[in-house]
């Protein structure tokens, strides 16, 4: 299913004549080599990252939640989300192994309801990273929705 996928988009991305495609998944890596695979063969430049899951604040931490938890994040009973959205692409060979070194440690370090990492993590096995904000869901986006423009640029500024 994902290479009839993939290939949906990539034979589309050489159509149109773009020299480059990027692809995120959320919270894993799992669509990178048929990804990579098709892009090669179309003469496509693969752009490769993922849409991360990050703690609160670290990746260990199992807060109380209220209501359900869904792509949002969801609500815990101190208002904090039980994960943001962070994207993050390999800027090169090193980055890309960051990345499934980043994602293996989601899962086997900080899953609870997602794949989720932390600042520390990411500090950690940064180089070679291009971190964004993500989307609404991020950490940053979502201070500055709650009016916090101070704890929004901390945020912007870890990056």
């Amino acid at each position: 299913m994902a290479d009839s996928f993939t290939h949906l988009h990539v034979h589309t991305a050489a159509a149109e004549g773009m020299p480059a495609l990027g692809m995120t998944d959320h919270g894993n890596m799992y669509g990178v080599v048929d990804f990579y695979k098709q892009c090669k063969e179309k003469g496509i430049k693969p752009i490769i990252g993922t849409e991360a899951y990050m703690a609160h604040e670290h990746r260990s931490e199992r807060p109380s939640r209220r209501g359900r938890i869904d792509d949002s994040g969801g609500e815990t009973e101190s208002g904090g989300k039980v994960y943001y959205h962070l994207t993050l692409l390999a800027e090169n060979n090193i980055g890309y192994k960051n990345l499934i070194k980043l994602s293996s440690l989601a899962f086997l370090e900080g899953y609870y309801y997602q794949p989720r990492m932390d600042w520390e993590l990411l500090q950690r096995h940064s180089k070679g990273i291009i971190a964004t904000s993500g989307c609404l869901g991020g950490h940053v986006l979502q201070k500055m929705l709650k009016g916090d423009i101070s704890g929004a640029e901390t945020d912007a500024g870890r990056l």
